[in-house]
């Protein structure tokens, strides 16, 4: 499968990264919208926020209607209720894909929002166009799955955790450093119970849709850093494989937040995506 060459983070790259204006749904889910054409549907992951697509909307915005949500209990979203798990962050989905009376949509995730993307379409394949699972999870082996729970216990306890996650997150490279700062003030804002929930389901939730990719009819991509250490390479390729319109894409040199630290080529992938109707050859 072929692998993309890494392309470095700007502040350029990043300049539109401030804060963005919201609606709010009908249901309490905050969202930005920019741009006409098909919907193309932006989910992030935990203790993110809207924003962290920015290089994301400023590109696809002149090519899609572009619709990026904050996660429940992230940005300005309602949270939802304590104990809630990965299929009630998808039921979630769905309500708001109702509140704005969308039809079918591409939807793009990232790591959590990722696991939701997948959620959606094994629950509603008829409203998903495409789907693209950015640092998503799949199968953790056991090891990686204590490290998670062991993490969602000590949030609960102990509140959000900044470090932990900017040292597996980002290398030390000089050229992510924007993107670093930009990441570590969105865990500085977030709701601490709203992050509390969704790290609470996402780590139990790797497994929920994991039998679903064989019946995914649409294209599917799947694209991770080559150096992401809990969303890897593997699962991404594990994932296309299963999936009978599915490919992965590996940018190289790049770890957990690659579509801020690596734009151009994320954009490049996306936008090969956004209009496949088969896997690429």
């Amino acid at each position: 499968m072929q692998t993309e060459p890494a392309t470095p983070s700007s502040d350029t790259d990043l300049a539109a990264a401030g804060t963005l204006p919201r609606q709010k749904s009908a249901r309490g889910a905050a969202y930005f919208e920019a741009g006409e054409g098909d919907a193309l549907l932006l989910i992030h992951g935990v203790g993110m926020r809207l924003e962290a697509w920015a290089p994301q909307i400023e590109r696809f915005s002149k090519t899609h209607r572009v619709i990026a949500v904050d996660m429940p209990g992230h940005g300005g979203s309602d949270r939802l209720p304590v104990e809630s798990t990965v299929t009630d962050f998808v039921a979630w989905l769905g309500r708001f894909l109702d509140d704005l009376n969308l039809g079918r949509t591409s939807i793009a995730g990232h790591s959590m929002g990722a696991m939701i993307s997948g959620g959606a379409v094994a629950s509603f394949p008829g409203r998903v166009a495409r789907v693209a699972y950015l640092n998503g999870v799949y199968r953790r082996d056991p090891q990686a799955k204590a490290a998670v729970l062991a993490r969602a216990e000590a949030i609960r306890a102990e509140g959000v955790d900044k470090e932990g996650p900017l040292a597996r997150w980002f290398d030390d490279e000089p050229n992510n450093r924007r993107a670093r700062e930009l990441t570590r003030a969105w865990l500085e804002q977030v709701d601490p119970e709203g992050y509390a929930v969704a790290y609470t389901a996402f780590a139990g939730g790797d497994e929920t849709y994991a039998d679903c990719w064989p019946e995914v009819a649409c294209p599917a991509l799947f694209l991770t850093g080559s150096g992401d250490p809990n969303s890897t390479p593997e699962m991404a390729r594990a994932m296309a494989a299963a999936a009978p319109k599915g490919w992965a894409r590996i940018i190289e040199g790049h770890r957990h937040m690659v579509n801020l630290t690596a734009p151009e080529a994320v954009n490049a992938v996306l936008a090969e995506w956004l209009v496949a109707e088969e896997k690429p050859a």
